[in-house]
């Protein structure tokens, strides 16, 4: 099976002002990250840290933060954000598309509605 990138643009928001962003989707990510051009353009402070294990083992911390962002089509969502590094890649998470309620299909590589469920007790 032959993977392929997908990508959506958005708009991130924060305190009166708002950075166009083209987000790598990565389902397999938990939090959105913003690279540091993005977050210090809108002024994002820190509001705890996050340690994640890489790949190879290596381990990281980035802070995190909250923005509102909005996804042409979508409407707009606070989301958790991670305060990436000038290296880090702008990439969309899972948490953030349950919020919207979206999910990416990999087969038509688009976002598209997420089917809720729920379990009754009868």
């Amino acid at each position: 099976m032959i993977v392929g990138l997908v990508y959506v643009d958005g708009v991130v928001k924060h305190d009166g002002k708002g950075v166009r962003v083209r987000f790598l989707v990565d389902s397999g990510a938990t939090y959105t990250v913003l690279t540091r051009g993005v977050w210090e353009e809108l002024g994002l402070k820190p509001m705890g840290e996050v340690e994640f294990v890489l790949a190879d083992g290596t381990v990281i911390k980035r802070a995190i933060s909250e923005a509102l962002l909005e996804l042409p089509g979508y409407g707009e969502w606070h989301t958790p954000v991670l305060l990436g590094e000038s290296e880090d890649e702008n990439l969309l998470s899972v948490v953030t598309l349950e919020i919207f309620g979206l999910v990416l299909d990999p087969f038509k590589r688009e976002l598209r509605p997420a089917r809720g469920l729920m379990k009754t007790t009868h």
